[in-house]
């Protein structure tokens, strides 16, 4: 299911994704009628823009967040047309997974923007690419991430893009286990001392992106 206020988009992104092999199961121009049609056909992955009517503020999360609490299982993949860290911090913050936040330039690779959205489907997290290049490329003072080494950044960087260990290690050219290693030395270094790796993983991410 898709849910953008744009009447051209939302049929624009109905053929993109259709054109990906997915069924576009419904379609809504606001997060209430969205929210309807969640409830009577439970889909695997929505589709919605950030800002909708009536504020064009964050209703596309409110949504979310509400689809999230009516059926747990599916996949929530934010478009925006801008990078806006705030809502991508309460993305990583407030949802457990099957979450995506992309700006709406991504349509338009096909390939990848299909294989985002089935990573969505499937219980990951998606963070745009062009909001963590910021974020490593600004400035910051009393930095947390000051002990890692550059390497280490560039494993963090990944992480938070929602790239597990084998994806990493694949966009870096290294061994599995020396990327197990790296996130090991990484959750170390950032006195991520719990015992849940996953929780381990999700509040490295959460340093990353607020620092």
């Amino acid at each position: 299911m898709l849910a953008d206020d744009a009447v051209l988009f939302r049929e624009g992104l109905a053929h993109i994704l259709t054109d990906a092999g997915f069924t576009v199961t419904g379609q809504a121009a606001d997060g209430p009628t969205l929210l309807k049609l969640v409830r009577a056909d439970l889909p695997d992955v929505v589709v919605i823009d950030l800002r909708m009517p009536p504020g064009f503020a964050a209703e596309g999360i409110d949504t979310a967040a509400a689809i999230r609490a009516t059926a747990p299982g599916v996949g929530l993949m934010l478009l925006s047309q801008y990078v806006e860290v705030h809502h991508a911090l309460r993305l990583m913050t407030d949802f457990d997974g099957g979450v995506g936040y992309l700006l709406k330039d991504r349509v338009s690779d096909l390939t990848a923007f299909g294989a985002d959205v089935r990573r969505v489907a499937r219980g990951d997290t998606v963070i745009d690419p062009e909001l963590v290049t910021r974020l490593v490329s600004r400035r910051r003072e009393r930095d947390p991430l000051d002990t890692l080494t550059g390497r280490e950044r560039a494993v963090l960087a990944l992480m938070a893009q929602g790239l597990s260990n084998t994806a990493v290690a694949a966009d870096l050219h290294l061994a599995v286990k020396t990327v197990e290693a790296h996130v090991t030395t990484i959750f170390m270094k950032l006195g991520l001392i719990q015992h849940d790796r996953e929780h381990r993983r999700v509040l490295a991410v959460l340093t990353f992106l607020r620092a």
